[in-house]
């Protein structure tokens, strides 16, 4: 997969060196040229000098072609705006935003755009927003063989119960992460726009679960 990261800062170029680690291809913004020395001569992803939010940079980066944005450069007016044309001008649906200010997480996580703040901001946090699967489960059990892990959610089950997503894809839904709060789910919480889900399941059925998640609830029920 593709992936266009504005911002070459530490944050930045963690994640970039992370993803490229993984096997995904990387372009980084930055309107500081300089910028690109922390990325090193190892990495071999594209270097795009310009405004991150400008769509003709986005288009040089390869947002075009990208499954997944991320918005960590040092003006959390900058991240949310990049963010949101990542979003709703290319259609990126795997997008996140690093924030300073965490009072704005809960207008960011209404647009829809999942937010890592700056005090508690690891790379795999990250990583878990823009790759559904990319990430290493948050715990697993001793014996390895159930693990907690967020899962990404198509925008098909939203609007429909915790209960109905876990009869269906045979997850428990440990906890949702809403507007930058966690919240313990009962059977009667519905799924709403920019909910992080975080559920246990058996590690020999991640690829069934994810699949389940993505494709949405079954049009038979």
């Amino acid at each position: 997969m593709h992936v266009v990261i504005m911002g070459c800062g530490r944050v930045g170029s963690t994640l970039a060196h992370s993803l490229e680690q993984q096997g995904h291809t990387v372009a980084v913004i930055d309107q500081d040229p300089t910028a690109f020395r922390r990325l090193g001569s190892g990495f071999s992803g594209r270097r795009v000098t310009g405004i991150g939010f400008d769509q003709d940079t986005l288009r040089e980066a390869g947002i075009e072609e990208a499954g997944a944005f991320a918005a960590v450069s040092s003006g959390d007016n900058s991240n949310i705006i990049a963010a949101r044309v990542a979003r709703e001008m290319f259609g990126i649906e795997n997008v996140a935003a690093r924030i300073y200010d965490p009072r704005r997480a809960e207008v960011y996580q209404r647009l829809g755009i999942p937010t890592v703040a700056t005090v508690r901001w690891t790379a795999d946090q990250m990583l878990r927003r823009l790759l559904p699967s990319g990430a290493e489960p948050l715990w697993r059990d001793p014996s390895g063989g159930v693990q907690l892990a967020e899962v990404h959610i198509s925008s098909a089950w939203i609007g429909h119960k915790v209960s109905r997503l876990q009869e269906e894809t045979g997850v428990r839904v440990a906890f949702l992460t809403r507007l930058g709060e966690a919240m313990l789910p009962n059977s009667n919480t519905v799924l709403q726009e920019g909910d992080l889900v975080h559920v246990m399941m058996r590690v020999n059925d991640v690829e069934k679960v994810e699949a389940a998640f993505a494709e949405g609830p079954e049009e038979s029920h």
